[in-house]
């Protein structure tokens, strides 16, 4: 058993989180994390033009009817997500009108944008004091961190650029990263995320004082995740350098490569993407939020197909409850080997 201040903080058996996957869907995969140990995470979903706070609300429910684990929730706060605010002020209202969500909603993570506004938000703060809910930002860069300490947030999600999906202008390593904050900020509780995809990834964060790992391209690649099969089968065969840079609809993304990789281009910093997305109308936005609904039909090819780099270590689909189990078991054997060293 490993046992680090993540787990006791979120009262979970294993220092395992689902890495938030917005916009899609992650509700089987939710409870299928929360049940084997880990904590699993809903993630902020706003397509095929429905609501956020609805789809949110209506993923929580159905989290509570299959596990009575804890499980969490993401809202990206960036400026393109304009319901984030209100996602802000209504989701932990409506966490403290039901028994059941407060004794299990345990993880907010924010990301994409301000740390700041979850924490500004009185209803939040009224939650926090009736519950055991914790708020980690992610940081994907040292300067983040900062504000995010700043703004008083529970715990740090420290985000290689590695990591499949949005990512930072910056492009740091998650090793270097994490040496980094862990330097800086050793008593903040950390997660590290970014193309962890087996045991010797667990240990390695670990080691180096992260408390615990999210995972989202190995998860994605499991048996009890509600993507399609061809996503899940272009991963095992997949190897560290099929995936590529491109603009994403928040900042820079990490995709398969594939056709629709082949006609983006890659913006190189904020302010380049702020003129682009002012140079976009509604209908640009529309059409290119469509392609990231296309891998809910298998279409890999023309689809926006976030993975990471960890696909090249990963060789198989199986059980989440197998993932975990293994990752776990050969941790725990990496870490006895690692403090054997120790004379």
């Amino acid at each position: 058993m490993i046992e680090t201040d993540v787990t006791k903080m979120l009262g979970i058996k294993y220092p395992i989180l689902g890495a938030p996957m917005g916009p899609f869907y992650t509700t089987k995969l939710t409870i299928a994390v929360s049940e084997a140990g880990g904590c699993g995470v809903l993630s902020h979903t706003n397509l095929f033009g429905k609501s956020s706070y609805k789809e949110l609300i209506k993923n929580m429910l159905e989290v509570i009817e299959y596990t009575d684990k804890p499980f969490g929730f993401n809202i990206r706060t960036a400026r393109m997500q304009p319901e984030a605010p209100l996602l802000c002020r209504l989701i932990p209202r409506i966490i403290l009108k039901h028994p059941k969500l407060r004794d299990q909603v345990v993880y907010a993570i924010t990301s994409a944008g301000t740390p700041r506004m979850l924490q500004s938000s009185k209803n939040f703060q009224k939650l926090k004091k009736q519950t055991n809910i914790k708020n980690f930002h992610v940081a994907p860069a040292p300067w983040l961190a900062r504000k995010c300490v700043d703004a008083k947030v529970d715990g740090l999600v420290v985000t290689g650029i590695e990591g499949g999906g949005h990512q930072s202008y910056e492009k740091i390593g998650l090793m270097v990263l994490l040496q980094k904050i862990k330097q800086d900020y050793p008593d903040m509780p950390t997660v590290a995320c970014g193309s962890i995809a087996n045991g010797i990834g667990l240990a390695s964060c670990l080691a180096a004082g992260a408390g615990a790992v999210a995972l989202g391209t190995r998860f994605i690649a499991s048996k009890d995740s509600e993507f399609h099969d061809k996503y899940k089968g272009i991963i095992p065969p997949a190897t560290c350098t099929d995936t590529t840079f491109v603009t994403g609809y928040l900042a820079p993304i990490r995709l398969w490569k594939n056709k629709y990789t082949a006609s983006h281009d890659l913006v190189q910093t904020k302010e380049q993407k702020i003129a682009k997305e002012e140079a976009m109308t509604i209908e640009d936005l529309i059409e290119d939020q469509k392609h990231y609904e296309e891998i809910y039909y298998g279409h890999v090819e023309d689809g926006a197909t976030p993975i990471g780099q960890g696909c090249g270590v990963i060789d198989s689909v199986e059980s989440v409850k197998e993932i975990m189990d293994d990752m776990v078991s050969v941790a725990e054997k990496h870490l006895k080997k690692a403090y054997s060293f120790i004379k």
